[in-house]
């Protein structure tokens, strides 16, 4: 059962980490009708779109595992939309995954994950 409290205490950690890396956060829980972006952040001319995954362990596999291709399509369709808004495409962008497991106090930021 997907616990949104959790969710929200991951993407937490996550902007720490990406603050703490150099990164500057454009937005957070970046939402519209196709769907939703968790982290939206900028560094070195790039636009990241991060989804962020955590588990307490890894009992049942690894958080990344759960950025399926359904999934990833829909961050897409988003970040498109997103570009849609700013009235801009032609800047340089990236999908990540940031997965975060707890137990073993792991962050791992999977740049250009697909």
């Amino acid at each position: 059962m997907y616990d949104k409290n959790k969710g929200f205490e991951y993407e937490k950690i996550a902007e720490k980490y990406l603050l703490d890396k150099n990164y500057i956060i454009e937005k957070t829980n970046f939402t519209c009708r196709l769907g939703e972006i968790d982290i939206i952040a900028r560094k070195d001319g790039i636009l990241h779109f991060i989804e962020v995954k955590g588990r307490k362990n890894t009992d049942y596999g690894y958080p990344r595992e759960a950025v399926t291709l359904i999934k990833q399509k829909k961050i897409i369709k988003v970040a498109k939309y997103y570009f849609m808004l700013a009235g801009s495409d032609d800047f340089p962008c990236q999908f990540d995954v940031i997965e975060i497991i707890m137990d073993v106090k792991i962050i791992n930021h999977i740049e250009n994950a697909f």
